[in-house]
């Protein structure tokens, strides 16, 4: 991440926790291998600056998701799944630009902090398309936080589809946030 310090930081635990959230809910393997590569990813070049092979195997991860994503399935909408495939899409457009950029400035990712990755209509597009993705789905989220709960018990948090719809939404923030330093 090219980003300030502490903004990395926060994507980072975001991504993290995110992700963590994901693995406690079985049906969200896919949300929560997109969440801990954007915890790798986030994780600034001042602490840890990643070998030049681990791009190539991120965006290789993130490219077979891309297409397990698009596969039919039965428990998952098409939204859904095009959803999911344009998140790792744009993880794998992601560690293309950030391999990119280490290699243009002598293979050292140190110095490519301050040159512009990727290309500008694609980041542009991706950043449009997670804009919108929050705020309607961080619409939809307020309107279904407003519902009370069911009569006689408490919400059970780890299978109610308010957190699934909360998780999607931070990571397509964390998404956002990490395609704005490019």
């Amino acid at each position: 991440m090219h980003g300030p310090p502490v903004v990395a930081w926060l994507l980072v635990a975001l991504s993290a926790a995110t992700a963590l959230s994901c693995v406690l809910r079985r049906e969200a393997r896919a949300e929560a291998l997109l969440g801990t590569g954007m915890a790798l990813m986030a994780v600034p070049l001042s602490v840890y600056e990643p070998p030049r092979w681990s791009t190539a195997v991120l965006a290789a991860v993130f490219a077979g998701a891309a297409v397990h994503a698009l596969r039919p399935s039965a428990h998952r909408a098409t939204a859904h799944r095009m959803h999911h495939s344009v998140c790792a899409g744009a993880m794998v457009y992601m560690a293309a630009a950030t391999a990119g950029a280490s290699q243009a400035h002598s293979g050292h990712a140190g110095h490519a902090a301050g040159a512009a990755m990727g290309t500008p209509l694609l980041t542009g597009l991706l950043l449009a398309y997670f804009a919108g993705y929050v705020l309607r789905a961080g619409t939809r989220l307020v309107a279904v936080a407003g519902l009370a709960a069911p009569p006689g018990g408490a919400i059970r948090l780890r299978h109610a589809p308010e957190v699934a719809a909360a998780c999607r939404v931070a990571m397509a923030m964390g998404m956002f946030a990490m395609l704005l330093t490019m």
